[in-house]
């Protein structure tokens, strides 16, 4: 693994993204109240650029009529076929029984590491596709991404 500094922290406000090739890969880094996530810049289900997708959070009801809105901002719909994913860990809600993309742990140096693991709402469950992550970190003002060579 090999450390590519791809931003100031000023450069990537809470709720704010930014696309950087490292090492050969696009990769989308998420500011997400103070905590950065990265993900590969790749929809698993046809290549689309997943991480420019419009951003949201998850809907869910408790009857017909009766509905909730939590995790504003935490979820990327990729703009090709719409399929969701959870920007903490890349996990999919699209079709949550069979779609998954792959996930790495995510670290910001000198603070604990967030919560691994998606919440989960009433009745979801991980699908079978994960969005590729990546480690991140902030040294003196300054984020990096953690890519493989």
């Amino acid at each position: 693994m090999a450390k590519y500094i791809i931003a100031t922290v000023d450069e990537i406000p809470p709720g704010g993204r930014k696309i950087v090739e490292v090492a050969g890969r696009s990769i989308g880094v998420f500011n997400l109240d103070g905590a950065f996530f990265a993900l590969r810049n790749r929809c698993p289900h046809q290549g689309g650029p997943l991480c420019s997708g419009t951003l949201s959070g998850l809907i869910t009801a408790s009857a017909p009529g009766a509905y909730s809105y939590s995790r504003a901002g935490e979820i990327v719909r990729c703009p090709w076929h719409g399929w969701e994913f959870d920007i903490r860990t890349g996990q999919s809600w699209c079709d949550p029984t069979h779609v998954r993309v792959r996930s790495y742990a995510v670290t910001i140096e000198g603070q604990q590491p967030a919560a691994s693991g998606a919440i989960l709402q009433d009745g979801w469950e991980h699908g079978s596709y994960v969005a590729e992550t990546y480690p991140v970190t902030v040294e003196q003002q300054h984020v990096l991404v953690d890519v493989p060579k």
